[in-house]
């Protein structure tokens, strides 16, 4: 039976890939660079924001330091988030409805703890989330099991009775080593096939998880 429902939160529960490709892209146009989406895809989805900023760094011989590069990202995401970042097709239905059935949510993020709760409270969704793990509080980041880790034990609940959802091929083979249950739903770059023959299942949205969870629970579920 499913207890507790672990959520990602960049382009899991949030469409944040399509504002990091914008912002990247921006960064390179300063320096008469630019970015493609198929380029953002495959180099930068999926990873911290400073493995990424690295990456193109190095990628496109940038005249700048890593900090420089991290500074431009966190301004020009602060606007962003001020604005509104959308949730993913089927996000807020499947928070309430976990919420009715009085399942736990649980954010488990690499983001700091004030931008991931800045963007549920900007959605409306922050009083669906009982708690959550956020990247300052681990020592490893995804593939590393960590943060799923400290999320089951902050919430208590055994491993065979939570569910992490997921995008990323790195935070798939986290929670496989963290013993826990995952699904895919892909955003921009979906993981190679070896890699989501390890999850419980893989769905095109947010939506389908609700039956999966009525499935799982059968009567202790309502309809």
């Amino acid at each position: 039976m499913i207890k507790t429902v672990i959520f990602d939160l960049d382009g899991l529960l949030i469409d944040s890939e399509t504002m990091g490709f914008k912002i990247y892209g921006s960064l390179l146009e300063k320096y008469g660079d630019s970015l493609s989406l198929a380029e953002y895809t495959e180099d930068y989805c999926g990873h911290t924001a400073s493995d990424s900023m690295a990456r193109l760094i190095a990628a496109h011989s940038l005249p700048i330091t890593h900090e420089e590069g991290m500074a431009f990202i966190d301004l020009n995401e602060r606007e962003y988030i001020s604005r509104g970042i959308p949730l993913k097709k089927g996000a807020r239905e499947l928070l309430k409805f976990l919420y009715d059935e009085k399942i736990a949510a649980y954010l488990a993020s690499s983001s700091t703890k004030l931008r991931g709760e800045t963007i549920l409270k900007n959605n409306g969704v922050f009083e669906f989330f009982k708690d959550g793990v956020f990247g300052n509080e681990i020592k490893n980041c995804k593939p590393a099991p960590d943060i799923f880790i400290a999320t089951q034990r902050k919430a208590k609940t055994p491993c065979e009775n939570c569910l992490v959802l997921e995008d990323s091929e790195a935070g798939i083979k986290a929670a496989v080593a963290a013993n826990i249950p995952v699904i895919c739903i892909p955003d921009l770059k979906i993981p190679r096939e070896s890699t989501l023959k390890l999850t419980k299942c893989v769905l095109s949205s947010l939506d389908g998880v609700i039956d999966v969870i009525k499935k799982e629970n059968g009567e202790n579920t309502a309809v």
